[in-house]
């Protein structure tokens, strides 16, 4: 169990060590008539959970033991993932660094346990692997000559010379099914982020950009790639970023999301539909109160889009002719889509599909089956206990806005009385908070905190107007809508909402910064990874693009606008002390930037700290600078809210 029944919960060590069993799970695959289900598992290794390696298991739909899929001939650990059935089911295709770690190359297994086929001899980054509809080809996308691609996410890598003198085009690369030579498809000065076989086998829709990856996701377009060579044709230019390219079954249009999306990987906002050969594109769900997240297409069940609709999950039938409101299949408050790159499996009819589901109460476990009715197919957390013993959806008016988030309780009988209050503010700002199993936020439950985690406008899940609600407008209309949700939080008996502290990392650890700078409501703060000045960073990120479509024009050409929301206006107002804490190569949010929010706090004699983590980039990854955070900011909690109640045995 997590955390054992007694007279007193665990301290932070222990606790970050019992959460850190948590086995995640990073993607699904489900097989054309939905007999066998495929998931990859980020097992943790002996340091914790940032040290953890990936490992494939296939297991029956109906049940039985799964079993290990991997390229390692002496069973040892190592990175493997992307795992995708043929269209028959009887191979499952993946990736693995078994040969070189680091360096991934693409394998086949029989999925009745035959040996293991390498098919490629790859010198650089490969990923998402898909199968040809014939199974004859297999298509992936490779980065050539950068095997480690460790993107914006990871520690920012060390820049001499000169610098932006080199692009790298990440590109569609085919090979036989069979074995063979790996041939690029797609321009060589074309970066494509998603693509799809067409269901002749003969093209590809990608999403692409031309420039740097990281930096130009943000104005990718949709593309028609054709296999034999010819050269790619624009068939959409968004007025905002895209993604989810999926034919139609007769493959005659493409459908995608489009909407303001400020993360890659992290999805959210209308279906559009066009046709394949061109032409304006058609918004089939205009007013829609979700933001879609991923699609998927067949002759029997339509075109079916997965969601968050308020803080929720949701399966939608999309009408792609009429665009008539979508009809919800299913939803439920719960995370059905378990972390970036995770997402739901269907089978070739639509009639069955593979889940991750969790909540704040029960980790992460693999379900299959029809929408809603699906059955438990892995046990990888069997025995697994949350230190929470409620959450709760709460509802509350801002502004014009009805605004949700979600209240994370510790047990009544161990933490007596009302207990101070940590909100916890997502990312993004395009991102949402969903009831999931997360380890940041249950640490904080299990000292006796509870944590409130609110939608504010700017998050998905309410529709396109209350995504695009923050534009021009950061740190103002979302803050009045976080600080609006302590109340009804301190309304249900169990939070005192004059001990509130405030929580975040990346768009979070912004918010933490710019909160402090304009209320006094909150006694502490934590910011992580946060933005200090809108005007400087603009110069010292290396993924500035993401930032046009919230401001409206470059830093340059519109200070006024980034000044508005900088914390560093209004500096002279923070009284809260506040932790501030970063990767020391950051890519994404710059340590300068937290380190100029701390030299001003210090200078004005406010209570601060600053701690650098080494070679940690935007998502830390070593253990042991995971739990000293954790462990710095549930003090720093307790030294500025007061500690929860005394424990009492139970």
């Amino acid at each position: 169990m997590l955390l054992a029944a007694g007279p007193a919960p665990r301290g932070v060590e222990s606790a970050l060590t019992d959460l850190s069993r948590l086995v995640e799970i990073k993607r699904v695959a489900l097989s054309a008539d939905g007999g066998r289900v495929a998931w990859v598992e980020a097992a943790p290794t002996p340091a914790g959970p940032s040290g953890s390696l990936r490992r494939i298991r296939l297991a029956a739909r109906a049940g039985g033991t799964p079993v290990r899929i991997t390229a390692s001939k002496d069973a040892a650990d190592h990175e493997e993932d992307d795992p995708v059935f043929s269209p028959d089911g009887k191979q499952l295709a993946f990736l693995s660094d078994a040969e070189q770690p680091g360096q991934p190359q693409l394998y086949v297994a029989d999925v009745t346990g035959a040996a293991v086929r390498k098919l490629t001899h790859a010198s650089g980054h490969l990923e998402r692997p898909r199968w040809s509809p014939d199974g004859k080809r297999l298509a992936v996308l490779y980065l050539e000559g950068a095997p480690d691609a460790v993107g914006p996410l990871g520690p920012s890598p060390r820049e001499t010379g000169v610098i932006g003198s080199v692009v790298r085009e990440q590109r569609i690369a085919v090979v036989p099914a069979e074995g063979g030579r790996l041939v690029s498809i797609s321009p060589e000065d074309l970066f494509i982020y998603e693509y799809a076989w067409s269901p002749d086998g003969t093209a590809f829709a990608a999403t692409g950009a031309h420039g740097s990856g990281d930096d130009n996701w943000w104005s990718a377009e949709l593309f028609i790639v054709p296999i034999a060579g010819a050269l790619a044709r624009v068939v959409h230019h968004p007025a905002l970023q895209i993604c989810e390219p999926t034919w139609s079954p007769d493959g005659s249009r493409v459908a995608f999301i489009e909407g303001l999306m400020s993360d890659a990987g992290s999805n959210g906002g209308d279906v559009l539909v066009v046709s394949a050969s061109g032409g304006p594109a058609r918004n089939v769900t205009p007013g829609m109160r979700a933001s879609a997240a991923q699609l998927f297409w067949s002759r029997e069940a339509g075109l079916v889009a997965t969601a968050v609709m308020g803080g929720d999950s949701a399966f939608l039938k999309v009408d792609p002719d009429r665009g008539t409101p979508p009809t919800t299949l299913w939803r439920g408050p719960e995370h059905v889509q378990a972390r970036w790159g995770t997402s739901a499996a269907f089978s070739a009819d639509g009639a069955l599909v593979a889940v991750a589901r969790e909540t704040a109460l029960e980790p992460p476990e693999v379900w299959a089956g029809p929408i809603g009715g699906w059955t438990q197919v892995s046990k990888v957390n069997a025995g697994l206990r949350s230190p929470a013993a409620r959450v709760e959806s709460l509802s509350w008016k801002s502004d014009r806005w009805e605004v949700q988030g979600w209240l994370y309780l510790p047990p009544e009988d161990v933490w007596p009385g009302k207990r101070p209050v940590v909100v916890a503010v997502h990312g993004g700002p395009a991102g949402v908070a969903k009831n999931h199993f997360s380890i940041e936020q249950l640490l904080l439950v299990s000292q006796g905190y509870a944590v409130l985690a609110p939608n504010p406008r700017g998050s998905f899940g309410q529709g396109e107007a209350f995504t695009r609600a923050n534009v021009k407008d950061f740190g103002h209309g979302d803050l009045r809508d976080i600080i609006a949700g302590i109340d009804p939080a301190a309304r249900t008996g169990r939070v005192d909402g004059a001990r509130a502290g405030i929580r975040g990392h990346s768009y979070g650890g912004y918010m933490a910064m710019f909160a402090v700078t304009q209320t006094q409501r909150f006694k502490a703060a934590v910011a992580s990874a946060g933005i200090a000045n809108w005007l400087s960073y603009y110069g010292q990120n290396k993924i500035d693009q993401w930032m046009l479509p919230y401001f409206g024009a470059t830093v340059y050409a519109d200070p006024a606008v980034y000044a508005r929301s900088s914390p560093m206006q209004f500096i002279t107002r923070v009284k809260t002390p506040t932790l501030v804490v970063v990767g020391e190569r950051d890519a994404e949010c710059p340590a300068p930037q937290s380190y100029e929010f701390w030299h001003a706090l210090k200078t004005l004699d406010v209570p601060t700290e600053l701690v650098v983590y080494a070679d940690e980039g935007h998502h830390f990854r070593d253990a042991a600078h995971l739990l000293d955070r954790m462990q710095r900011e549930v003090g720093w909690f307790e030294r500025y809210l007061g500690s929860p109640a005394a424990p009492v045995a139970r």
